[in-house]
């Protein structure tokens, strides 16, 4: 299964970007996880169909309502295997 590594900047903590992230790869039946950086940054490794990775990261260009996101970076990695899409908290 294809595998990207996201990178989200912008107002996207404190707004429900991660529950609201696992929520749409859910729907999506994308697995892998999201979680948030230190330096106030989202974070995502999500893997599954091409055309649903597509569809998951022109959501994450906008999130959820209360988000801003000023820029957002996709690169390919190593194909994961994740039994589900989880929050790892920080």
């Amino acid at each position: 299964m294809p595998t990207k590594h996201l990178l989200i900047e912008g107002k996207v903590q404190g707004v429900f970007f991660r529950a609201s992230a696992k929520e749409r790869a859910e729907r999506l039946q994308l697995t892998g996880w999201v979680k948030n950086t230190p330096v106030g940054n989202v974070e995502v490794v999500v893997s599954g169909a091409e055309e649903n990775i597509a569809t998951f990261v022109e959501w994450c260009k906008s999130g959820p309502e209360r988000a801003k996101v000023t820029g957002i970076t996709v690169r390919d990695v190593e194909e994961g295997t994740f039994p589900g899409f989880r929050i790892i908290r920080d």
